[in-house]
């Protein structure tokens, strides 16, 4: 099962790769004055953070915005074309290395993508104030959990590599939902993180589940944003030549670390997410609707 994973993944990936690089090389002469030094470095920084589960778009976006590098109706169609191929490896690498139950796998991977495509319209209704909110509390109330299985007051976390029964339906439907709330720049990295350790799997097997939906969503919709031109060829292709570097380096340091460390990574993680939706709810209009294209 896994491995039709990786060929409908692969071949999704090798249809985008062909149009952008095609699209990037037939019109270089539209790219930037913007350095390169500056673009590589951002692509090879938070691609490796993205690899340990720190999603790029908010450090890209930061980055972007900070050093106005991009014009700001680009940045979303940037990132998502940059940042799919190093994402597509990333999935590939840890569904190599990390044992996961295929079930598990395909049904959470599958239930993303097909979240972004199908919830776009429910999203689209919702306030963006109020969904960073409740995921920021969601996000909290999970790293509170994890601290008093650090401290042994609540069994928490656990060794399995899939679910099963009611456990199983759950996280499906959770990551449809995570999916979903992803077509508003809602990452699915830390809440899939939070629920596969709440659940009793092991961490690492987080990371090939969140990867693979991830790729799978970007390979698909990178191809509407190299077909309307809708991104900055020169820092996209910063980000996916930079960001593969990245990937590798980071990949190593995920497989190397042991169990103990890597449940303060998924803390970590999903403190340092919570914080950002606080931050993020903030900053806006609490009235303000999202559009889906």
């Amino acid at each position: 099962m896994s491995i039709i994973l990786k060929v409908i993944l692969g071949l999704m990936t090798g249809t985008f790769g062909f149009y952008y690089v095609t699209d990037v090389f037939r019109k270089k002469n539209l790219f930037s004055s913007k350095p390169w030094s500056g673009l590589l470095a951002t692509g090879f920084i938070t691609n490796f953070f993205d690899t340990l589960g720190i999603g790029s778009f908010a450090q890209q976006t930061a980055i972007f915005k900070f050093f106005k590098l991009i014009d700001d109706r680009l940045i979303p169609g940037t990132m998502n074309v940059g940042n799919t191929i190093p994402t597509v490896m990333q999935a590939f690498i840890f569904m190599t290395v990390v044992e996961v139950d295929p079930i598990t796998l395909v049904t959470m991977s599958t239930a993303a993508p097909t979240g972004a495509l199908l919830g776009a319209g429910i999203v689209s209704k919702m306030s963006r104030r109020g969904i960073q909110i409740g995921l920021g509390c969601g996000l909290l109330a999970v790293a509170l959990i994890i601290i008093a299985g650090f401290l042994d007051l609540m069994p928490v976390g656990g060794e399995a590599i899939g679910l099963r029964g009611w456990k199983l339906v759950l996280i499906v439907a959770m990551s449809f939902v995570f999916g979903a709330l992803q077509t508003i720049g809602v990452g699915f990295y830390a809440p899939c993180m939070a629920m596969v350790y709440a659940l009793g799997m092991h961490p690492l097997t987080a990371f090939p589940i969140m990867m693979t939906a991830t790729a799978m969503l970007m390979a698909a919709g990178g191809a509407k944003f190299v077909k309307q031109g809708a991104y900055d060829r020169k820092v996209a292709f910063s980000l996916t030549i930079a960001g593969a570097v990245g990937v590798i380096l980071a990949a190593y340091v995920v497989k190397s670390l042991p169990l103990l460390v890597l449940k303060w990574v998924v803390l970590f993680i999903v403190l340092y997410t919570s914080g950002w939706m606080f931050l993020s709810a903030r900053r806006r209009d609490p009235d303000s609707k999202v559009v889906a294209e």
